[in-house]
């Protein structure tokens, strides 16, 4: 018994030495591989409008939502109306469906729906980790037996996704 209270003893007196060590230290770094200043306390999202020449009636509000969504629920900032910490605006550029891949008899087998926005960001607490009209482009492949319109919903929220994570590293992440 003697032994055992010595042993806790012993990682009670390391564990508060370890504790003691970081507590001088300001962690700025989260488990989603982000890095937002200490200093940042808000983030802003403007409307993103749909300039391309084909348009979805949902992607405008699907991304802009999206890079909201995420910003709430990965970092510590809270969201305000505009002039944030973090403040993001842009367009959606481009929109566009295309043949990905073709049978040896010259048939679509696969075509892909291509989105791109330019993103210009501004970093208060930073204005050298800020950047203007930068592209981001992603896509999804679909059958090419089966109707762009039949699977855009699900097909924008799976490009909407991975283009919010770029935009999120390249200014939380300082890509």
């Amino acid at each position: 018994m003697r032994r055992q209270i010595k042993y806790l003893r012993f990682w009670v007196i390391a564990a508060i030495a370890l504790l003691s060590l970081g507590c001088g230290y300001k962690v700025t770094y989260n488990l989603s591989g982000g890095s937002i200043p200490p200093e940042a306390k808000t983030f802003s999202v403007a409307y993103f409008p749909n300039n391309a020449p084909m348009v979805a009636p949902t992607l405008s509000n699907v991304l802009t939502e999206g890079l909201r969504d995420k910003f709430s629920r990965q970092t510590r900032l809270e969201q305000v109306e505009y002039g944030g910490d973090f403040a993001f605006e842009g367009e959606i550029t481009n929109y566009t469906s295309t043949t990905a891949s073709v049978s040896s008899g010259d048939y679509a087998l696969q075509n892909r729906l291509t989105i791109t926005v330019k993103v210009s960001f501004q970093n208060a607490v930073d204005q050298t980790l800020s950047f203007n009209n930068k592209s981001f482009s992603a896509y999804a492949d679909y059958d090419s037996s089966q109707l762009l319109v039949d699977v855009q919903d699900q097909l924008i929220e799976d490009i909407v996704d991975d283009l919010v994570n770029d935009i999120y590293m390249a200014a939380a992440g300082n890509w």
